[in-house]
């Protein structure tokens, strides 16, 4: 929107409520605000040049920007701090976790006022008949256990969410529900159920689907498998993230695979954390760049995402090879206990470990077996010097011990690739972590620091610090930018009639104080956050407000 344009818009929403603004001096014909949030510099979230004034907030939706004096019942004072759209998460695997953070902390407090769960081809939904039917008279979380989104979503709802939620439909779990955990080929019959279950979930509200193809099952699919679904996708008008079937030594060749899937389907892509890892690969971060601005000249509606930090987090499974990780966990212990099939999957996981520069390089994360507490935010060297096991058997005792439910962190990225991907004007900051909160049992795991830091980290180190885009810009990536990636209509810009998912920062202060050994810490510089007009984050404090709504596509 053109800047004339905006302020035609600021003016007629002005006007429709009342309030003259003319010659500079204002009009009040009535009091006609809940909330006004004055003297801040505005940004609107478009990337255009910010202004001075005012935002107006009623029934949940900016009412008004201008100067609109004091007509509210409650006044702030933004003292010249950065007034702008709420940030937007396009990535996260929040999902469940909402029904033990349910004020959604680890977010809130950064300021992001929605988020899109369901990442990396994973998501809480939906499941086989067979299964639900072996479950529908239990519970989950306290609430009737669901088999679809529409029940997931059901169960948010009760629950009361203190931020946005929305989700995608993860392939790897639809491929379970409809196929199972082992490495098959779909049928025709099984894809076209697949595909008839996907058109539901999204009829139901689904903003799309993602893919997880380094992980099982997800990666047992062919193209033309995932191509088909795609399809579904499309006719939504939806988005397919992916997380590319390799981010190393074959990631220029996953990308093309990602982008080929994508055109044959005229679905919008959203590339998942987008990175060249390992050092042996850190030249070909500038080639990815080439080859998505190549898919975007050809007509290919794409863009990416990636967190601000060179640790990538996953599960310690990953270095099990993909056919190996087939099966129930059951299955995959059984081949962990075989010694000679564990032999091999030892040297396969040795060959990851040298690829990723060394054992030092691989954090544990918490650990839930008494034995293994002393493992806990340790990297994989040191539990060998405290176990006195070689990295191999190390290795394999925690996936054991741990019934595979084990997370790391693995430092295998480069900071300039970091500043050039973020100087692209498709990329976006995206979390890839989940809600959290230090209280209650989410508060006893160590979770990667993108959970609590990865906006303020985005605005510290990337924008203030390295300066790789102005304030606007920066404010643009992480607000309008994924608001249009997912479609949502009336969020990410500070407009009339909008919601108002506003944050108010200091961008001089705002900083991540996460770490990876003590994660759980709320950033500084954030000092307001409203979610639909209600005031969540108050002076730095939460006001234990519950005001986030399901999202639907």
């Amino acid at each position: 929107m053109e800047r004339r344009e905006f302020l035609k818009t600021t003016a007629i929403g002005v006007a429709a409520l009342g309030i003259g603004v003319y010659g500079g001096h204002k009009l009040t014909v009535n009091h006609p605000f809940e909330t006004i949030i004055k003297n801040g510099v505005i940004y609107t979230g478009d990337g255009k040049a910010p202004i001075k004034g005012d935002i107006g907030i009623r029934d949940g939706k900016i009412a008004a920007i201008g100067q609109l004096g004091e007509s509210a019942d409650v006044i702030i004072d933004a003292k010249g701090l950065a007034v702008s759209p709420g940030f937007i998460d396009i990535h996260t695997h929040s999902d469940t976790n909402y029904f033990d953070a349910p004020k959604g902390d680890s977010r809130i407090f950064q300021g992001i006022t929605t988020e899109m769960g369901g990442n990396c081809g994973d998501s809480p939904f939906p499941y086989s008949d067979s299964y639900y039917a072996s479950k529908k008279d239990t519970l989950r979380h306290g609430y009737p256990f669901w088999q679809d989104v529409e029940g997931f979503y059901d169960a948010l709802g009760k629950q009361g969410i203190g931020l946005n939620y929305c989700s995608l439909s993860g392939q790897g779990q639809l491929r379970s529900a409809v196929i199972g955990d082992n490495n098959v080929p779909a049928t025709p019959e099984t894809l076209k159920k697949m595909c008839e279950i996907l058109d539901h979930e999204l009829e139901m509200g689904c903003m799309g689907i993602s893919c997880g193809l380094e992980y099982t099952p997800s990666s047992y699919a062919s193209d033309e498998e995932i191509a088909e679904l795609c399809k579904v996708v499309a006719k939504h008008n939806g988005i397919f993230a992916i997380h590319m079937r390799n981010e190393d030594d074959f990631v220029e060749e996953a990308l093309h695979e990602a982008i080929k899937i994508a055109r044959d389907a005229n679905v919008r892509l959203q590339v998942s954390h987008l990175k060249a890892q390992n050092a042996n690969n850190w030249y070909k971060a500038p080639n990815l760049l080439r080859i998505i601005d190549q898919a975007k000249a050809s007509g290919v509606d794409i863009a990416f995402d990636r967190y601000p930090y060179v640790a990538f987090s996953t599960g310690l499974s990953t270095f099990i090879p993909t056919n190996d990780r087939q099966g129930s966990t059951e299955d995959i212990l059984a081949r962990l206990n075989d010694p000679e099939k564990s032999d091999e999957i030892g040297k396969y996981a040795e060959s990851r470990i040298k690829r990723l520069g060394g054992p030092q390089n691989v954090l544990i994360a918490s650990c839930s077996a008494e034995e293994n507490s002393q493992y806990s935010g340790k990297n994989i060297a040191q539990c060998c010097e405290i176990s006195g096991m070689d990295v191999w058997p190390m290795i394999r005792h925690l996936l054991i011990s741990e019934r595979l439910g084990i997370q790391m962190a693995g430092f295998a990225m480069k900071e300039e690739n970091l500043k050039m991907l973020y100087a692209h004007p498709l990329s976006m900051p995206a979390s890839d972590g989940s809600v959290y909160s230090p209280e209650g049992p989410l508060g006893k795991s160590i979770p990667h620091p993108r959970s609590y830091g990865t906006f303020p980290t985005f605005f510290e180190k990337y924008v203030r610090g390295e300066k790789v885009c102005d304030l606007t810009t920066g404010i643009y990536k992480c607000t309008a930018l994924p608001a249009s990636r997912m479609g949502l209509k009336d969020r990410g810009l500070l407009i009339p009639s909008y919601c108002a998912d506003i944050v108010v920062f200091n961008p001089d202060t705002i900083a991540d104080r996460s770490t990876y050994d003590k994660p759980h810490q709320f950033p500084a510089g954030i000092e307001h956050v409203f979610v639909n007009g209600v005031w969540t984050i108050k002076n730095g404090a939460h006001t234990g407000a519950l005001a986030g709504k399901v999202l639907l596509h």
